[in-house]
């Protein structure tokens, strides 16, 4: 705790900023208890619906904004996002490698391709990061002036990689590279375990479309569902097509039980995530000194929740998801074990005892059943709560 007071200190003040951020979107568009009504049917003239998407484009600035419980995984919504940015006969280039697992899916890249962009004749190339982790920007502007691209692809966070997080700036530096190439070209972010931990978001810098998942960092553990996409005008209204269908786009979609919980989830998002950082260093301080390589290491700058742990055997992996599990509110009781998740391409060991299915906003710990079988942690409600989950997994290893 000495060593990485710090750290705790530059945390704190930027959950302050981005708290002040929240706060000031929501007096600015006058939120009242009428915006926590539930509707019906076709949803029309929902106030809590409409001010809410008003709510997240302010905080994530950018001009406009859809937040929906419908969205049923960040998946989903950057999914959305992607084909509302791209036409057929263009081509998806990815500046940070190979997208994450659930995405290759949506591109096409594996061999069933219904429903893909690949089935809409939309192309994809890759180019992978520098060896340090920085977007590899002379490759970028090479390829974009020899290549038709219509979207460029960002992944913010790391993913089942041992790469870092993208900050803010450097996605900022990518949005000025592609535009200056060409205007049109649509700069897409997933932003997935990257709201709330920098004082800017994507959108700020020049992205075109951001999206994540409200279960993780956006949602502040309360959120029960849904995703985000907060962009230009005409891409939010195109992602609203494939939600709903074209011609109706954004305007209906009802919410029997209301819009509470996301308005508080929101919220709260800068101090939740706060406390999913503080348990993400101290994860990382207590392994370095227990001998395991991480990643990012305690004291390095940070743009997502997530702390990546190599255990180095799938032994050590399971007792270390199994530490994690048993330190839970929920299910403490129930063992971990790979399986065949949908989407991944190896099994997926996963601790979550969690109150919302699948949150990573909450403490959570996975990591897929290959070499060198790394554990992926993230989330915690509370410090307090995090830490005592990390010191369980950690004696575990002993077991």
């Amino acid at each position: 705790m000495d060593d990485i007071a710090l750290e705790f200190k530059s945390i704190d003040e930027t959950a302050q900023i981005n708290t002040e951020k929240v706060l000031a979107a929501f007096q600015r568009h006058r939120v009242s208890d009428t915006c926590f009504s539930g509707t019906t049917g076709y949803g029309y003239n929902d106030k809590g619906r409409d001010t809410l998407d008003l709510i997240i484009a302010d905080i994530m600035g950018t001009p406009s904004a859809l937040v929906r419980a419908g969205f049923v995984s960040g998946t989903h919504a950057i999914a959305a996002a992607l084909f509302a940015s791209l036409h057929p006969g263009q081509t998806l280039l990815s500046v940070t490698g190979t997208p994450y697992d659930t995405l290759q899916g949506v591109i096409g890249m594996n061999s069933d391709k219904r429903g893909s962009l690949k089935e809409y004749d939309i192309l994809y190339l890759q180019i992978e990061l520098n060896e340090d982790g920085t977007p590899d920007m002379d490759r970028l502007e090479e390829t974009l002036r020899a290549q038709k691209t219509g979207a460029v692809f960002v992944q913010r966070s790391r993913g089942y990689s041992s790469r870092r997080a993208l900050s803010v700036k450097e996605i900022g530096g990518i949005c000025e590279c592609v535009h200056s190439i060409d205007s049109k070209i649509n700069v897409i972010v997933d932003n997935c375990y990257g709201e709330f931990t920098e004082a800017m978001e994507p959108g700020e810098v020049g992205a075109d479309a951001v999206a994540g998942s409200l279960i993780k960092n956006p949602g502040g553990g309360l959120a029960p569902m849904g995703g985000y996409i907060a962009g230009r005008e005409d891409i939010i209204e195109a992602a609203a097509y494939r939600l709903t269908a074209p011609g109706i786009g954004s305007g209906c979609g009802a919410a029997p039980d209301g819009h509470r919980l996301l308005y508080q989830g929101i919220f709260l998002a800068p101090h939740t995530v706060a406390q999913a950082l503080k348990t993400a260093v101290f994860s990382a301080r207590l392994f370095e000194l227990l001998g395991y390589r991480t990643h990012p290491r305690y004291d390095d700058a940070r743009s997502d929740i997530i702390q990546m742990i190599e255990l180095g055997s799938p032994k050590l992996l399971e007792r270390f998801c199994k530490g994690i599990q048993a330190a839970a509110p929920v299910d403490s009781f129930v063992t971990p074990e790979a399986w065949e998740m949908p989407g991944y391409s190896h099994p997926v060991i996963m601790a979550a005892g969690t109150f919302i299915q699948g949150a990573s906003a909450e403490l959570s710990a996975d990591g897929p059943m290959r070499e060198p079988y790394r554990a992926y942690l993230q989330g915690g409600l509370s410090f307090e709560s995090g830490k005592l989950g990390v010191m369980l997994a950690a004696s575990y290893l002993e077991a």
